[in-house]
């Protein structure tokens, strides 16, 4: 357990993603200059169910634009999930929350097979896309690698952050991508369909 600065947003930023932020309200500046000077982390408790309970401890990489109002551009990094034991608004004297948090420990031991199995899903989701700007899928590791380009409603987002077990969050992607992939095909076929009513047709009498 430790006490955390955070920084509650409507987002799912996972462990190991990089989150580009822009800095205004004058709390979060305070926040956000607090952990420059004192070269700490803060949290994003996911406020995707409209409840502050699991987040993600994020580091600052670098702040690329600082602007004459205080207002700031900043690169960060999801390092752990947490679960937020206390929230507090707002914190120690300071404008922003901030709370005593408790680390989830996830097991990542992957089943190899289930890894293989979800990668070829998403290259097939991204061929039906036509996706050209996306990850080397060979580069994919983790759910979380591409967790925000296979079509998870935030709330799907989020149940990944309550898995503790990778194979369990491939499991549930796996699935996910099973129904959304026949589904695609589904609607193209009848985009084609659509686009054919209206036009004269050739077609073969019958014959009785």
């Amino acid at each position: 357990m430790r006490e955390l600065a955070l920084f509650p947003l409507n987002i799912v930023a996972f462990p190991g993603e990089a989150v580009n932020l822009h800095i205004f309200e004058p709390r979060y500046k305070e926040l956000i200059g607090d952990c420059l000077r004192e070269g700490s982390t803060f949290g994003i408790p996911s406020y995707v169910l409209s409840k502050i309970e699991l987040g993600t401890e994020m580091k600052i990489m670098d702040v690329t634009k600082k602007y004459e109002d205080g207002r700031m551009d900043i690169k960060t990094v999801g390092l752990e999930t947490f679960k937020v034991l206390d929230f507090q608004n707002p914190w120690k004297g300071k404008q922003y929350a901030g709370g005593k948090v408790e680390y989830v420990i996830s097991k990542d031991v992957k089943d190899i097979s289930l890894l293989v199995q979800f990668k070829e899903l998403v290259a097939d989701l991204f061929t039906w896309l036509g996706e050209v700007d996306v990850p080397d899928i060979s580069t994919i590791q983790s759910v979380y690698d591409i967790g925000h380009k296979i079509g998870l409603k935030p709330e799907e987002e989020y149940q990944l952050l309550v898995m503790t077990n990778e194979n369990e969050r491939l499991k549930f992607v796996i699935a996910h991508l099973e129904k959304l992939i026949p589904a695609l095909e589904r609607a193209q076929n009848a985009q084609e369909k659509i686009k054919q009513n209206g036009h004269f047709k050739h077609l073969d009498p019958l014959k009785f």
